[in-house]
């Protein structure tokens, strides 16, 4: 994995100062606190419009976290995407799905410290089936799924709790998505916890 922000730190002190203070005049609040463990794959949701990705990072700049994200092709072109990978971004071919599992099962295995979120619905768009890529990450890597959310209703974000996939993928996601009941995203007609399925 290469060298981000959050590596850095004298940026990564001064970025959450602000993050804190950007937050707060938002009218943001974090709830919970950084997981214990060195190694979790973290699950980001719902992600129904572009501000999502800032105040994301925000939030993990508040609670200390030291991530990398995925995050589709377009978005690491020539110069700019220097700057994106140095935020923590891992340019991610939607074609090769199997691929990108068994590389960040990998790249757990070689690390002895590493947070990696994955957004399950992979768009912001309006969605109904969520993908399963973060769970198979987190089973093949042997490693817990932390849930993470942005409520824009009651403006509160951060980690709700941590899940430990039990190989049963249809009951694990059932209680994944059930965690989700009741909140909101920036755009709340896109996202449907209760009606999401699997694929």
């Amino acid at each position: 994995m290469h060298l981000t922000i959050f590596e850095t730190p004298l940026i990564n002190t001064l970025m959450r100062w602000l993050s804190v203070l950007v937050l707060r005049l938002m009218g943001w609040r974090i709830e919970g606190q950084a997981p214990a463990v060195q190694k979790y794959v973290l699950i980001a949701a719902p992600h129904t419009s572009n501000w999502d990705f800032p105040v994301t990072l925000m939030v993990c700049f508040a609670m200390r976290l030291r991530v990398y994200w995925m995050g589709k092709a377009s978005l690491f072109p020539p110069v700019f995407g220097l700057v994106m990978r140095w935020l923590g971004g891992i340019p991610v071919d939607r074609s090769k799905a199997g691929n990108l599992v068994q590389s960040t099962v990998d790249a757990f295995h070689r690390s002895e410290r590493l947070t990696v979120i994955v957004p399950p619905e992979g768009t912001r768009g309006k969605v109904t089936h969520w993908k399963t890529g973060f769970y198979y990450i987190a089973e093949g890597s042997g490693v817990p799924i932390a849930l993470g959310y942005l409520d824009f209703k009651k403006k509160l974000a951060g980690i709700g709790k941590m899940f430990t996939p039990t190989g049963d993928i249809n009951a694990d996601m059932e209680e994944i998505k059930a965690f989700y009941n009741g909140i909101t995203g920036k755009n709340p007609k896109q996202f449907d916890a209760e009606n999401i399925q699997i694929k």
